[in-house]
C-alpha cells in the first residue's frame, strides 16, 4: 500500500507531504483547488508520461516520491529481482522532472528506465476515472481478471508450460522434416559426394604434411652429392683418420721419455681423431635422410593433386574435406534413416499437441462455469448503482484452432445498458458515467484477487447524487477492507465513509502573487465541516452541517 506522498515543485506545488493509511482515504476540494495536480503528480512517480509542463514557474526541477510497505512475494518484487534491483520491503519510487523535459527515475535510489518504474507502478496502483478504465480497455485483461475470480492462474501457468512443450516439439519436427525435404532434393548429389570424399579419406593437417615432405625430397636429390664427397673426404679411401691414428700410436711409444712434449699433441690429435669420426656419422644420417624413393615422391605428389582437386570442386579448403565428408555422411544418413525419427518427433509433436488440448480445454470449461458465476456477481452489484436496468455479460469465444499460450479463449466484457437494446462490448457501449461504474462493480466483486494493492479512483461518481452516490460510497468502503482505496470525489456520501479526509485547496502567497496547492488531514470538526460545505456550497447553513453530521454517523453505523 502507499505509506507516503512527496511532491517538490510541481506545478502549484512548492512542497507537499502526505501519510497514507490502510481503508478509503477521500480527497476533497473545491475546483480548481489542485486535486487534477496531485493525481498527475501521483502518476509521474508511477511512470507517467513526463512534461516539461510539471516543473513549478522559477524552478529546475520537480520531484515526486512515492513510499510503498510492499508483502513478501509481491509480483513487484519480481520485477525488481529481474532488473537486479534489492528488495528491502519497503519501495521507494522517485521520479524528477528537469525543466527542460528531460525526466529520471529511480527506486530504492537505484537509477533505472522509465519503462521499469512503469512496470513497478502499475503492479502497485491502478488509477481508475471517468476517461480512464485502462482495465477495460484491452480484452487480454478481461481473461486475466476472469481468471484471477476463478483462481485459475496456476491453471494458466500449467498450461503456459504444456505450450512451451508444444511449441518446441513442432519447432524440432519441422526442422527435421525440412532437412529431411533438402536432404531428398539433393540425394543423388550428397549420395556421391559422400562416396567420393569417403573413398579419398582427407585427414586435418594432411596437406601440409605431404608439401613438407615432398619439399624436402626434392631439395635432399640437390646435396645428396656435396654429401657423399664431404664423406669420401671425412671417413673414405682418403680420410686422415688412419695415418693419424697411426702417428698417435708412434707419439705414445714415446711418451715415457718426454710426456711433457708429447701428451698435448696426442690429446689434440685424439680430439680431431674423434671430431672427424662424429662428422662422418652425421654425413651418413644426412645421407639417408636424403636418400627418397622416387616411387614415394610421385605418390606424394598424385596425393596432393587429388586433395586440391577436391578442395576446388567443393570450395572447400583441403583441411575442411574431412568436416565436410562427415556432413555428407549424416545428410546421407538423414535420407536412409531419417523417416524413422520422423516417425518418433511425429508422435512426439502429437502427444504434445494432445496434452495441450486437453488442458485448453478443461480451462476453457472452467473459465465458462466462472464467466456464469462472475456475471451473477456483478450483475448484483448493479442495482443499487443506478445500472439495475443494465446486464452485465462475459464473453467466453472458443476457437480451438487459434490456440496460445494462455489458452483457446478469448474473453471480453459486455454490457446491456437497457433491455432490448443490442449486448456490446463495455467500452463502446457503455456511458462515461456507466464505465465508472461498472468498473467499481467489478472492483468490489474482485477486490482480494486480480486487484493492485492502491487503487485510486478519479471522480467515479461525476453526475449521480443520493441514493447513488451512497451506493457508490458503500462500495468503496467495502473494496477499502480489501485493498487500499484513494478516492477523488465531489459526492458528500462518498467522503462521509472515508477513514481518511484531505482536503485540498490553494493558498494565496506573496502578498497574493501566487497561489500554492496545499492538502490537509482533517480530524472530526473539520471534517463535517468540508462535507457540510459539499452539501450547501459556499455558504454552509445549519442544516447542511446537520445533514453531514446525519451522514458521518449513518457511515459508521
Amino acid at each position: 500500500m502507499l505509506a507516503r506522498l512527496s511532491i517538490r515543485d510541481i506545478v502549484l506545488i512548492e512542497r507537499l507531504d502526505i501519510e497514507f493509511s490502510r481503508g478509503l482515504a477521500v480527497l476533497t476540494g473545491e475546483t480548481g483547488a489542485g486535486k487534477s495536480i496531485l493525481l498527475d503528480a501521483f502518476a509521474l512517480a508511477l511512470g507517467g508520461r513526463g512534461d516539461a509542463g510539471l516543473v513549478r514557474h522559477g524552478a529546475e526541477q520537480g520531484q515526486v516520491t512515492a513510499t510503498f510497505d510492499v508483502p513478501k512475494g509481491h509480483p513487484a518484487t519480481k520485477i525488481l529481482s529481474e532488473n537486479g534491483l534489492d528488495d528491502t520491503g519497503e519501495m521507494i519510487l522517485r521520479r524528477v522532472q528537469l525543466a527542460d523535459g528531460r525526466t529520471r527515475a529511480f527506486i530504492n535510489d537505484q537509477s533505472i528506465s522509465v519503462q521499469t518504474l512503469k512496470a513497478v507502478g502499475a503492479a502497485l496502483v491502478e488509477i481508475h476515472g471517468q476517461h480512464d478504465e485502462r482495465a477495460l480497455v484491452d480484452a487480454s485483461t478481461h481473461r486475466q481478471l476472469l481468471d484471477a475470480f476463478a483462481g485459475l492462474e496456476k491453471d494458466v501457468a500449467a498450461l503456459e508450460t504444456l505450450w512451451e512443450a508444444r511449441r518446441t516439439a513442432n519447432q524440432v519436427l519441422d526442422e527435421h522434416r525440412a532437412s529431411m525435404e533438402r536432404a531428398a532434393r539433393e540425394a543423388d548429389y550428397l549420395r556421391h559426394a559422400a562416396d567420393e570424399l569417403k573413398a579419398l579419406k582427407p585427414k586435418d593437417g594432411e596437406e601440409t604434411a605431404l608439401a613438407e615432405r615432398r619439399t624436402t625430397m626434392m631439395q635432399g636429390e640437390k646435396i645428396a652429392s656435396d654429401l657423399r664427397e664431404a664423406q669420401e673426404a671425412v671417413g673414405g679411401h682418403n680420410s686422415p683418420v688412419p695415418a693419424l691414428a697411426a702417428a698417435v700410436r708412434r707419439l705414445e711409444r714415446r711418451a715415457a721419455n718426454s710426456p711433457a712434449l708429447v701428451e698435448p699433441a696426442v690429446k689434440a690429435i685424439d680430439i680431431a681423431i674423434n671430431a672427424l669420426e662424429e662428422a662422418d656419422q652425421h654425413l651418413s644420417a644426412a645421407l639417408v635422410a636424403a636418400d627418397f624413393d622416387p616411387a614415394e615422391l610421385e605418390r606424394i605428389e598424385e596425393r596432393l593433386f587429388a586433395l586440391r582437386a577436391a578442395s576446388r570442386k567443393y570450395s572447400t579448403p583441403v583441411d575442411g574435406l574431412a568436416a565436410l565428408a562427415a556432413k555428407f555422411a549424416s545428410d546421407v544418413a538423414l535420407i536412409d534413416a531419417g523417416a524413422d525419427r520422423l516417425k518418433k518427433l511425429e508422435a512426439s509433436a502429437a502427444e504434445a499437441d494432445q496434452r495441450y488440448g486437453a488442458a485448453a480445454a478443461k480451462l476453457s470449461a472452467a473459465r465458462s462455469k466462472s464467466a456464469e458465476k462472475l456475471n451473477k456477481a456483478i450483475n448484483a452489484e448493479l442495482a443499487p448503482l443506478k445500472l439495475e436496468r443494465a446486464k452485465f455479460m462475459t464473453q467466453v469465444d472458443t476457437d480451438a484452432k487459434s490456440p496460445g499460450p494462455q489458452g483457446i479463449d478469448r474473453v471480453e466484457f459486455w454490457v446491456q445498458t437497457n433491455p432490448g437494446t443490442k449486448p456490446g462490448p463495455l467500452m463502446k457501449v457503455a456511458s462515461g458515467g456507466e464505465l465508472s461504474r461498472f468498473l467499481l462493480a467489478l472492483k468490489v466483486v474482485l477486490s482480494d484477487r486480480g486487484s493492485a494493492p492502491t487503487l485510486v479512483f478519479d471522480e467515479i461518481d461525476t453526475g449521480v447524487g443520493g441514493a447513488v452516490a451512497d451506493a457508490i460510497g458503500a462500495r468503496l468502503s467495502r473494496l477499502a477492507g480489501q485493498v487500499q482505496v484513494m478516492a477523488v470525489t465531489h459526492a458528500p456520501q462518498v467522503a462521509a465513509r472515508a477513514s481518511q479526509h484531505l482536503l485540498i485547496s490553494k493558498d494565496a502567497l506573496d502578498k497574493g502573487k501566487r497561489v500554492a496547492t496545499r492538502v490537509n488531514a482533517l480530524a472530526a470538526d473539520h471534517r463535517r465541516e468540508e462535507i457540510a460545505r459539499m452539501l450547501a456550497g459556499a455558504e454552509i447553513t445549519a442544516e447542511a452541517r446537520a445533514a453531514a453530521e446525519r451522514l458521518l454517523r449513518a457511515a459508521t453505523a
